[in-house]
C-alpha cells in the first residue's frame, strides 16, 4: 500500500529527529575520539572493558561487549570485555541483598583492576545504579565513560564520568539508536588507536 501524503510529515520528523542527533554526535567528534584513545591506553596496559546499564541500555551493554570479545571483522584483535547486566543471578541477588543500586558497583569491585575502564550506559542519566557503578570505579583508579541521553541528567552534577557521550535527543527510541552508533564507534575508534601505538608492549595483552 502506497504511502499517503498525510504521512509523508510524519516519516519526514522521524527522520529528522535522527538526523538532528547523528550530527550533534559527529559534531562531538573530539570528544569521542579523546575517549577512545585513552580506552586504547588502558587495553594496552593490559586492562579490560566493564560494561553496564539497565533494561535496553543492558542489551547495549552486551553488544559493545560481544563486539570486543569476538570481532565480526575479521584480523580485529580480540580485546576483554564483560557486561555486569548479562549476569541476572548476580545482579538479582546483589540487589534482594543490597538494594538495585548497588547491583553494579557490587561487583565493580570484585571484578576490577587499577588498569581498567568501566562504561556505564543510561538513557537519560539517571540510574542510580549505573551512577554508583561509575562512581565506585572511578574511587578504584579506572577510566570511566557514560553514554547518556537529553541533558545528562544527575550523571553530569555528580561528575562521576572521566569522558560523558551525550545523545543531544529527549526520544528514547533516538538515544537508543545513537547510543548503538557510539558502540560501534567506541570499539572501532580503539582499535584505530590501539593499532597506531604500534607492537604492544610488556605488560599489555
Amino acid at each position: 500500500m502506497p504511502v499517503t501524503s498525510t504521512m509523508h510529515p510524519a516519516v519526514g520528523a522521524a527522520f529528522l529527529r535522527r538526523d538532528r542527533a547523528g550530527r550533534a554526535l559527529a559534531a562531538d567528534a573530539e570528544r569521542v575520539a579523546l575517549a577512545c584513545r585513552e580506552m586504547a591506553s588502558r587495553f594496552r596496559r593490559g586492562g579490560k572493558l566493564i560494561v553496564f546499564g539497565n533494561g535496553g541500555c543492558g542489551t547495549d551493554a552486551a553488544h559493545i561487549t560481544a563486539e570486543f570479545m569476538h570481532p565480526v571483522i575479521v584480523g580485529r584483535r580480540t580485546l576483554p570485555a564483560l557486561a555486569l547486566s548479562n549476569d541476572c543471578a548476580t545482579v538479582t541477588g546483589v540487589s534482594g541483598r543490597e538494594g538495585l543500586a548497588e547491583a553494579f558497583a557490587h561487583q565493580v569491585r570484585r571484578w576490577a583492576d587499577p588498569a581498567d575502564m568501566a562504561l556505564g550506559i543510561s538513557r537519560d542519566g539517571r540510574c542510580e545504579n549505573v551512577l554508583r557503578g561509575l562512581e565506585t570505579a572511578g574511587e578504584l583508579g579506572l577510566l570511566t565513560v557514560a553514554l547518556t541521553g537529553g541533558d545528562g541528567g544527575i550523571t553530569v552534577g555528580r561528575g562521576v564520568a572521566d569522558h560523558l557521550l551525550t545523545v543531544d535527543s529527549d526520544d528514547p527510541a533516538v538515544v537508543k539508536e545513537v547510543h548503538v552508533t557510539l558502540c560501534h564507534l567506541l570499539w572501532e575508534l580503539v582499535h584505530v588507536f590501539f593499532e597506531k601505538a604500534g607492537p604492544v608492549g610488556e605488560g599489555a595483552r
